[in-house]
């Protein structure tokens, strides 16, 4: 059958868009693999799932990767790796467990071992020894427990604390997050006093709102309230991080619409960064500082925005990192709820959308912090996305810094 010219030119053009399509998948190279908590369906009740996803090494696009697995639960809302990146731990709301998975070295996931906890369960962290699991749970009661690992097994509870106000015994206290510092010797929880924070209900106390309870680890976990702990923290914080040296923490303050920067002091106790707090967008929800502890990423859930921000090493100030081109918001998809920077070389920062059902991506200037969006950003996943994990692949590098 012989073509005129105008099938011609068409077949010549499907043929290049296949062979350019071929290279393009021979040329990705996975340099993370990205975890996405996200449920089975749009119910309450829906059972939770993981999605992994390969991210590409020169664009940070995410592309699809093993099969979905479900989070061993109903609702997760949190997830994190230990420091070797072979085991990840799930936190599921809605059944009040905590679900361990292994890594392997391709991204399979492989379900362990599950423990109940006695409260709600809201956030989880492990140690960079891999020593043990922290886990906050509540309201009624309010409590960080901690659990002994082992090779990754989550074992029995080493130390449990209560999260209590000294002079407000009786207030409701809401966790909201937990973080270790990297050097093992001290674990933060923030949480606000819902009996003196309470939009559209009742308030019964007169006690500052937001908080950050500080612990000593020591001897066998034992946990030792901080010098002065609790700290004050705005109205209602939402979520805190540590830099990568163990001298300041940073908590994202949800009704201020603010972070508020700590420096530590004698190892676990805080102080107010004197030029702060330091402006965010609407409802900022979660916080990550990339893996050389330069910057700062914060996720505004009403703007649907990414904050970025330079650390400055010696002081600890965050400053707004500024885009050379084009806008100076970072636009993610509807309602980001969850933030994780790319171990492997930190070059790639993504969150979670819970109303976009999606995951947005960005590629970070590593000389001035500021963000670009990835290729093919947003890349869609399951329902009401919540929690993000990575884990390098291979043999990248892991970026540090030592100022």
């Amino acid at each position: 059958m012989k073509l005129n010219k105008t099938s011609q030119l068409f077949l010549v053009s499907i043929l290049g868009l296949a062979v350019a399509s071929l290279l393009t998948s021979c040329a990705y190279v996975t340099i993370d693999y990205v975890f996405v908590a996200d449920s089975s369906g749009s119910g309450s009740g829906s059972a939770g799932q993981i999605q992994t996803y390969d991210a590409d090494s020169e664009t940070g696009a995410l592309r699809s990767g093993q099969p979905v697995i479900p989070s061993g639960g109903v609702n997760p809302v949190a997830m994190t790796t230990t420091a070797d990146y072979s085991n990840l731990y799930v936190v599921n709301q809605g059944s009040n467990n905590i679900v361990h998975f292994a890594i392997a070295g391709n991204g399979i996931l492989s379900q362990k071992d599950v423990v109940t906890t006695s409260a709600t369960p809201v956030w989880v962290a492990v140690n960079t020894a891999q020593t043990y699991l922290y886990v906050v749970s509540g309201p009624n009661p309010s409590v960080l427990t901690e659990y002994s690992l082992s090779s990754g097994t989550i074992g029995s509870i080493a130390a449990q604390v209560t999260l209590s106000l000294p002079s407000f015994a009786a207030d409701t206290i809401v966790p909201t997050g937990v973080n270790v510092l990297a050097n093992n010797g001290a674990v933060f929880v923030s949480a606000y006093d819902q009996s003196a924070y309470n939009p559209g209900g009742a308030t019964t106390s007169t006690a500052n709102p937001g908080w950050v309870f500080g612990y000593t680890v020591g001897s066998g976990g034992a946990l030792t309230a901080s010098t002065n702990s609790p700290y004050e923290a705005g109205v209602k914080p939402s979520a805190l991080v540590s830099d990568p040296t163990n001298r300041f923490v940073y908590v994202s303050d949800f009704a201020s619409s603010e972070v508020i920067g700590y420096t530590i002091q004698s190892g676990s106790t805080l102080n107010f960064l004197i030029n702060g707090p330091f402006k965010t967008g609407n409802e900022p929800i979660a916080a990550v500082i990339d893996p050389r502890g330069k910057y700062m990423y914060i996720p505004n859930r009403l703007d649907s925005t990414l904050s970025a921000y330079v650390i400055d090493l010696t002081t600890g100030t965050p400053s707004a990192a500024v885009n050379v081109t084009g806008t100076q918001l970072n636009y993610t998809d509807t309602t980001p709820v969850a933030v994780v920077v790319d171990p492997a070389l930190g070059r790639f920062v993504y969150t979670a959308n819970t109303l976009g059902n999606s995951i947005s991506g960005f590629k970070i200037n590593p000389t001035t912090g500021a963000l670009t969006p990835t290729l093919s950003t947003p890349y869609p996943v399951g329902d009401t996305p919540t929690a993000l994990a990575a884990v390098p692949h291979g043999n990248h590098s892991i970026q540090t810094v030592s100022p």
